[in-house]
């Protein structure tokens, strides 16, 4: 179990939300760390490709191997 302070003004949006919808506060908590645990993920293996120096492909060489400037 976790204990998190809210702002009130954040503590009662999560409030109406959650009652207007009938679930529970902590389904909506636990989907906005869910999504933001992915992102923040994604986020970070995106900085460590960019770190590795590898060489880069044009945009617009993407486009053309794949055969979208067609």
């Amino acid at each position: 179990m976790i204990a998190v302070r809210l702002p009130k003004e954040l503590e009662m949006q999560l409030d109406r939300v959650a009652s207007e919808t009938h679930r529970s506060k902590s389904y909506y908590i636990r989907k906005a760390l869910e999504q933001f645990l992915e992102d923040r993920e994604d986020y970070l293996l995106a900085v460590s490709r960019l770190e590795e120096k590898n060489p880069r492909i044009s945009y617009k060489k993407i486009r053309k191997n794949l055969g979208l400037d067609n």
